[in-house]
């Protein structure tokens, strides 16, 4: 069965950086659009960056634009989402996901269209 395993995450000052990763357990990992999303305390899991399959297109949620960097690895099935500049609102649980689908730009940004999920990697950013 696949599986996504993350790890990074952690506790920095505001203006640090940090950088998730994201490993998937078998060889399905190429084919498929990988995204993160993150969740806030008592709001909802929303899109923060997405990569299509061959990794040479990216979307990004305006509020992490020109701070966050995904990137992927196919050869070695992994993701990476690098954080630069963390504000305090960056501060959540971040989960990557597996989607697919044709239309890369409309499925990566919705969370329904994700069937496997990472197990969530906490990031605090203080003041």
């Amino acid at each position: 069965q696949a599986r996504l395993v993350q790890s990074g995450g952690g506790l920095v000052q505001a203006g640090d950086s940090l950088r998730l990763s994201c490993e998937a357990s078998e060889r399905t990992f190429n084919p498929y659009v990988l995204g993160w999303f993150r969740q806030a305390p008592g709001k909802e899991r929303v899109f923060v960056a997405a990569i299509n399959a061959r990794g040479d297109s990216t979307i990004y949620a305006d509020s992490v634009r020109g701070r966050f960097t995904i990137s992927r690895d196919n050869a070695r099935r992994t993701m990476y989402l690098q954080m630069d500049s963390l504000k305090p609102e960056d501060t959540a649980i971040y989960y990557c996901g597996r989607a697919s689908g044709a239309d890369f730009s409309r499925i990566a940004v919705t969370s329904v269209n994700y069937d496997i999920w990472g197990s969530g990697s906490q990031v605090t950013v203080s003041a």
